[in-house]
């Protein structure tokens, strides 16, 4: 440790990336710094041991440096080296979509197919994050140029040929050549291409009814139609002359779920979702920033990368970026317009691949300000029908759904008389304290049955445990949720989904701590 010490000590003030090893010399971080000494140095000031770095700092052994001539060219680095060591402490992407792709296969009259396992050289369009979408681009495909649908070819045509839906070559109706020419532009409509296959459908228009052949003539008519009113439905409000990648996230445990949707020229062409592993980094702002690095240093950049909030060092990342793709890229983040509603969008269609059941924990999150999804919410009640026999009940929900393998039920140690407020002090040190001392996880949100006192109560329990998870209160007789952001309390929709769940949390405690009252009580009497 004392090499690490006066390497640490003597390391350069110049711009640069800093790689730290284990004990077996392996490298578990890779970063990237304006000034070397300085940031280097962080890591080992102990008002800097969180437990968001404490892990990373332990294992450290041994630190290597690069010198570059400026941050850009650090960043550079620092991208090629997280790519070609994959360190451990640094975010990982892992592909989210589990979605299936269009495939055209290698057979010799190839049809379009369903594929979930793509394989190298493999030719394949998508993904596709819903079944319907999928299936309604092939068939599209498949009538509009008769291509093959069966698996195995028959040796007489089926019904399709009889009602003009496929092209028979089972029985030799089309040549081989005939038939790639349309794979070809079932290509060009899989691709999005769909201008240069209508311009393509013209110029065959012209030439069949040139020839007097009216039939095939008015089947381009009827494919140029389609494509059309396809085209048209596609398109989003805004219309652009260059390409834009919109990207919104979600925060969960340990991670953050980042959907990115490519639109080309005005029509979106693709989606992709990614999660973001976050050993050292909670503020979303700094993941973002990371994912962007990583990311765009082997994917195709558009013109425009759209974000739902600002990350630090936007004109570094802009010409990183820019260095990266050869032309200038601009990083923007709207506050109103078209661009905004893309944001939307691109939000609701994360929450969609969310489990089912989340949406009022989703609403919880974005009304309550919350740091992470409220996947695990534990709601204390206190029950004091007399000045003997105060009690308390704690639940867990788990995704909107009890957990009763985590429920807990206490008896009042400490308190004489009917003090809710100091009860309920007493209840959150004891849970928390357990957790602590058991090195437990603990919830996302913490929510107590009350107003103002026993969220200052449950308050001045986790300051004395030196604990920061979320809290609400939620009361009664108005339904307002009282916080610690915000000076006054919250009122959600009454058919809200995020007030209908923590309403059935709020009953389920007082209904257990009800139910613990009872049972003391006829004990007693017994």
């Amino acid at each position: 440790m004392q090499e690490l010490s006066k390497k640490i000590q003597q390391a350069p003030k110049q711009p640069g990336c800093y790689l730290f090893k284990n004990k077996a010399g392996k490298i578990i971080y890779v970063g990237k710094a304006k000034n070397l000494k300085n940031r280097v140095g962080w890591y080992f000031k102990k008002e800097n041991q969180v437990f968001k770095t404490k892990d990373l700092a332990a294992e450290i052994y041994e630190v290597e440096f690069f010198i570059t001539d400026n941050e850009v060219e650090a960043l550079l680095l620092e991208s090629a080296l997280i790519k070609k060591h994959q360190p451990k402490y640094n975010i990982q992407l892992k592909s989210g979509d589990r979605y299936a792709y269009i495939k055209i296969t290698k057979e010799k009259w190839p049809r379009l197919a369903t594929e979930r396992n793509v394989k190298k050289g493999d030719q394949v369009f998508g993904p596709y994050p819903f079944g319907q979408a999928r299936q309604q681009a092939i068939r599209l495909a498949n009538n509009l140029f008769k291509l093959r649908v069966c698996r195995n070819l028959p040796k007489r045509a089926c019904l399709l040929w009889h009602i003009k839906l496929c092209s028979a070559p089972c029985i030799g109706q089309i040549s081989e050549v005939e038939y790639q020419k349309n794979i070809d532009k079932a290509e060009l409509l899989l691709k999005g291409q769909t201008k240069e296959l209508i311009c393509q459908l013209e110029s065959e228009m012209k030439e069949f009814s040139g020839d007097l052949n009216y039939e095939k003539a008015k089947s381009r008519r009827d494919q140029i139609l389609a494509l059309k009113n396809i085209s048209e439905r596609q398109k989003v409000s805004l219309q652009k002359k260059y390409n834009q990648d919109v990207i919104n996230y979600l925060k969960q445990p340990n991670k953050i779920v980042v959907q990115l949707f490519n639109i080309n020229k005005g029509i979106i062409s693709g989606r992709k979702e990614l999660e973001i592993k976050t050993p050292l980094f909670s503020d979303p702002a700094e993941s973002l920033a990371d994912f962007i690095r990583q990311y765009y240093f082997s994917a195709d950049l558009p013109e425009e990368i759209i974000l739902p909030i600002q990350i630090s060092e936007v004109l570094l990342l802009e010409k990183y970026l820019s260095k990266i793709a050869g032309r200038n890229i601009k990083i923007f983040v709207p506050k109103k317009g078209d661009k905004l509603k893309l944001l939307e969008l691109v939000k609701k269609n994360l929450q969609a691949n969310l489990k089912t059941g989340t949406g009022g924990l989703l609403e919880l999150q974005e009304k309550l300000s919350l740091p992470t999804l409220p996947r695990i919410i534990e709601c204390f009640d206190i029950s004091n029908l007399g000045p003997t026999n105060m009690v308390a009940s704690m639940v867990q929900f788990v995704d909107g759904v009890p957990d009763k393998n985590n429920y807990r039920r206490f008896k009042i140690k400490t308190v004489t008389g009917q003090s809710d407020f100091a009860a309920m002090k007493e209840v959150v040190y004891r849970r928390y304290y357990g957790l602590i001392k058991d090195k437990a996880k603990f919830p996302d949100l913490i929510m107590v049955d009350g107003g103002k006192p026993q969220l200052s109560a449950a308050l001045s329990s986790l300051k004395e445990l030196g604990l920061q998870v979320p809290l609400i209160a939620l009361a009664k007789r108005q339904e307002e949720i009282f916080t610690l952001n915000h000076q006054y309390p919250i009122t959600l929709n009454k058919k809200s989904a995020g007030l209908k769940q923590i309403q059935r949390i709020r009953d389920e405690a007082h209904r257990f701590a009800i139910k613990y009252h009872r049972l003391l009580r006829s004990q007693k009497d017994f």
